[in-house]
């Protein structure tokens, strides 16, 4: 078994199984065109301008011009294609940046009741890759080769946007435009956000996490021609030039990212048919961490079912899925102070030039880990994660043969671990937990006085409330620690000397 407990005390042995984070839940519209190869190459001037003027960045003249009051709003225009009459109302709040138009929100139109139907969007005004493609099995070959839903659906939406108010999703272009892919903060995902902006969240390992994904976004975008010739031009009714001819990286990053704010993940329905735009779907709708609210498909519709009662105006909130801080910054850009389902990650790697590798390697598999393990803190129980890496850690201290074959035999539950090998164990770890605090460049305190800055910039402040929080894990995890050095009956004791100790990162 794994070692556990210490000299007179005894650790019982923690098995967590982790389960890979749910797909964003968001949504989206675009459609379709003709083989560009039979068509002379046109650049469009829309897609060379820069990118402040274009796919999500329209000004607020531009969404305000008496041109597109033809359309009305984006509710009303639902309403004259199928939308049946609902109990929510579309209302506008003031954007923190004066230079953004301001947010749109669904709020209730009246009082509603947990378990009232707040909408039912049919099917003919939601966006999927069965519709934009008009051919399941092709959008299953595309999202199972070199194309996302995310990128199928971005490069749909972009081409739709070329024609303009000849487009049937015109009204619902122009309100995606409006919000920039921006959340209810009004702040857009730091992969929109500039170097100097990214330095926000230098310590935390967000950071790596958006450099990551915009490779992705990168490396899809010189995948698109591929995959355009491969499908006869994917689009079936658009003529026009191939992708990257027609629209530069930071235009198809910009609506990757606009798209990737607001698709919605429907569950039990067929692949080509999980991600859907709807348009009054996300980010009309407020995201909550403690909703159980979701767009769910019934029937010949998607709908939603509130969780709770709401008053007349009240913003209505749906769940995002039990996605950690990192996670909902990067998909939309926001912070959630009250979200359970935050956490951290701790990757504990036995060391390979251990001579008892293999044995230890075949330890810790016997007991449902990896010899590259990861633990996850959530917050609030940062006391029981410690717990559950202390088995793992002690074993990687482990040298002498004879304790190497006790451990290998051992039936029950429980291995003696010496004084000495404790304390090497939790400096470790404290030391662990020090350097990943050390790594940020401001420290708790210093983050709250930011915080209480009314005029601190959006991306900043919402950073700042990803990177405290990420502290206030760590610092807990650092108490923990801490407290099981106090309880060692004897603080004299040197930590036992470790060659081959585990990897932390």
């Amino acid at each position: 078994m794994f070692l556990q407990g210490t000299f007179s005390m005894e650790f019982t042995c923690l098995h967590h199984k982790f389960n890979s984070p749910p797909l964003p839940h968001l949504s989206l519209p675009f459609c379709k065109s003709p083989n560009p190869r039979i068509f002379p190459r046109k650049r469009n001037n829309l897609f060379l301008a820069s990118a402040s003027d274009t796919v999500v960045a329209a000004s607020r003249k531009e969404l305000g011009s008496k041109k597109d009051n033809e359309f009305g709003d984006l509710k009303s225009w639902m309403h004259k294609n199928g939308l049946p009459p609902c109990k929510v109302v579309l209302n506008e709040r003031t954007s923190r940046d004066e230079k953004h138009s301001p947010i749109h929100y669904i709020a209730a139109s009246e009082d509603l009741q947990a378990g009232d139907v707040a909408f039912s969007v049919p099917n003919s005004l939601v966006v999927t890759l069965e519709r934009v493609l008009g051919n399941e099995t092709v959008a299953e070959l595309l999202t199972t080769n070199k194309l996302s839903e995310l990128a199928c659906l971005a490069l749909y939406l972009m081409y739709e946007k070329k024609q303009g108010k000849k487009s049937f999703w015109y009204p619902y272009i122009r309100e995606l435009d409006r919000q920039r892919g921006r959340g209810q903060l009004a702040v857009e995902s730091p992969l929109l956000w500039s170097q100097d902006e990214l330095a926000y969240l230098t310590g935390s390992p967000t950071k790596a996490e958006v450099l990551e994904r915009a490779e992705g976004i990168k490396r899809e975008y010189n995948e698109l021609d591929t995959v355009w010739f491969m499908s006869g031009s994917l689009f079936q009714q658009y003529p026009y030039d191939i992708p990257t001819d027609a629209f530069p990286f930071e235009i198809f990053k910009q609506a990757f990212v606009a798209v990737q704010s607001c698709v919605v993940h429907l569950q039990k329905v067929p692949l080509a048919r999980r991600f859907a735009l709807v348009p009054l779907g996300p980010p009309l709708l407020a995201y909550r961490s403690n909703c159980k609210a979701m767009l769910s498909a019934v029937g010949g519709a998607v709908e939603l079912v509130v969780d709770r009662p709401y008053k007349a105006g009240e913003p209505i909130a749906v769940w995002c899925g039990p996605q950690p801080n990192s996670k909902l910054l990067i998909n939309y850009g926001f912070v959630d102070d009250d979200n359970s389902y935050d956490r951290l990650v701790v990757e504990a790697a036995l060391n390979t030039e251990d001579p008892r590798y293999q044995d230890k390697r075949l330890v810790v598999q016997r007991n449902g880990k990896l010899s590259v393990q990861v633990f996850h803190v959530y917050a609030g129980k940062e006391k029981e994660a410690v717990s559950d890496m202390l088995p793992y850690l002690r074993l990687g201290y482990v040298s002498d043969p004879s304790e190497m074959q006790s451990v290998l035999s051992s039936q029950g539950p429980v291995c003696p671990v010496s004084p000495c090998m404790e304390r090497a164990v939790l400096d470790q770890l404290a030391d662990y937990f020090n350097r990943r605090l050390a790594g940020y460049l401001t420290t708790l305190n210093e983050d709250e006085s930011l915080l209480s800055d009314t005029n601190l910039n959006p991306r900043r402040r919402v950073a700042t409330q990803l990177v405290r929080l990420e502290k206030k894990i760590l610092h807990a995890c650092l108490q923990a620690t801490t407290e099981l050095i106090g309880e060692l009956p004897d603080h004299s004791v040197s930590p036992c000397p470790a060659p081959y100790a585990p990897l932390l990162k």
